[in-house]
């Protein structure tokens, strides 16, 4: 992942590359251009030069003849021959490749020529002049390179240029950022965003304020709700409960009666399960248990694994594995409910002839119950995910809950037959 500046500046400078590429052609057409026009314009004053003073010299046939010749020797790429035929030629301008006769090692160059009949003392010349262009490449390597200079410039430039501008420029969002990342909506407190001049991040502060501030609403209602409900619940099922023992032990009732209020008691101790957990998740999470104390879980899971046991009347006892003076900093009613519901949902949830286990070390506490298949991991703790008709389906929701609280992590496991539930402390 990249950052949003460091993205645009890696387009910014892969643009600015292709340019560059691009430039390096049309430079060198442009200044090849120039070249070939300076050079015919060299030519030409050359030409018209060279007639001119020959002419007005004045000199006889024969020390034309001999100066000529003179000329033909001594001045490199220019001739001068008499011009044969009756007919007068035009100008004429041409480039060519061949090595250069004035340099010790092989090289082919390039010339610009120039061709133009001219008179002297009234006889007809044709002039020939050539002159050397090679310096049009090197022109152009030493742009090209000055340009490629000032590009590494120019991107570090930018470079520079980004970052500084970026730690007050970005200074409001990644404000917001951190807030937001910081914000815990248990908490219930309203996120207060630093103001910015910059119109985009004021928009962007106000719709976070506002959504923020509904979402804290929608929440405490629900959170209120969930609370008052189940308080209300408590009495009404206490009441119905009672009702039905009266019922039970004071009327004559037949064996279907019997049933019927079987299967009534049998719903409404669900419900009120159910109603409690829920009742303790509320608790949880209005952050009722923040009281935190030093707690030997080596005895408290002994203890509270003795209780289970006998409140389930199983056959034989769990098998501990439990590490002695175990200390941890925590929430102590909140740890022997995660306790308790591991253990009863791992003896409800067994097997028939099973084994259930419980293991405790200095990093880790597991309990294991005996079983066929695997479980869904992904819906296990859930809420209402992992019911069945001997509990509400909330009782691993409660143990996520209350390891979130504590920054423990919970995690399952499905090894030879076993079902294993951990709870890590680090």
């Amino acid at each position: 992942m990249t950052k949003l500046l460091n993205r645009s500046l890696r387009s910014f400078s892969i643009y600015a590359l292709f340019v560059l590429a691009a430039s390096i052609p049309a430079y060198y057409y442009l200044v090849d251009n120039i070249w070939l026009k300076e050079l015919d314009e060299h030519n030409d004053i050359i030409a018209m030069r060279t007639a001119h003073e020959l002419n007005a010299m004045r000199l006889d046939d024969k020390e034309l003849k001999r100066s000529i010749a003179l000329w033909n020797e001594i001045q490199p790429g220019t001739s001068l021959e008499p011009l044969k035929g009756a007919s007068w030629p035009k100008d004429s301008v041409f480039t060519e490749l061949r090595a250069n006769p004035y340099l010790k090692r092989y090289e082919v160059d390039r010339f610009r020529g120039l061709q133009r009949p001219i008179k002297i003392n009234g006889q007809s010349f044709l002039l020939t002049i050539e002159t050397n262009m090679e310096e049009t490449e090197e022109t152009v390597i030493a742009i090209a390179g000055v340009t490629l200079i000032f590009f590494v410039i120019l991107v570090a430039g930018f470079l520079i240029i980004n970052k500084r501008l970026s730690k007050n420029l970005w200074k409001p969002f990644r404000v917001a950022l951190q807030n937001l990342k910081e914000f815990n909506l248990n908490h219930q407190k309203p996120i207060t965003f630093s103001a910015s001049e910059v119109v985009e991040f004021t928009e962007l502060n106000q719709a976070l304020e506002k959504l923020i501030q509904h979402t804290i609403t929608v929440y405490k209602g629900q959170r209120e709700f969930t609370e008052n409900a189940s308080h209300e619940l408590q009495t009404p099922l206490a009441v119905i409960k009672g009702k039905l023992d009266i019922l039970l032990q004071d009327e004559p009732v037949s064996d279907r009666q019997y049933q019927i209020i079987e299967e009534i008691n049998w719903a409404l101790s669900k419900i009120s399960r159910t109603n409690r957990n829920l009742l303790m998740l509320a608790k949880i999470e209005n952050h009722q248990f923040e009281e935190h104390t030093e707690i030997n879980l080596s005895e408290l899971s002994e203890r509270i694994t003795l209780e289970i046991s006998e409140h389930y009347s199983i056959d034989g006892r769990p098998e501990m594995d439990i590490l002695p003076n175990v200390i941890r900093f925590a929430n102590r009613p909140l740890v022997e409910v995660m306790i308790s519901n591991m253990l009863s949902n791992a003896i409800r949830h067994n097997i028939h002839l099973g084994a259930v286990g419980i293991t405790l070390s200095q990093n880790a506490l597991t309990v294991s119950n005996s079983g066929t298949v695997s479980l869904n991991r992904e819906q296990l703790f859930k809420r209402f995910s992992s019911g069945s008709e001997a509990g509400s389906g909330l009782g691993l929701a409660i143990i996520k809950e209350i390891c979130i609280r504590h920054n423990w992590k919970v995690d399952y496991h499905f090894i030879d037959g076993r079902h294993f539930f951990s709870i890590n402390f680090d």
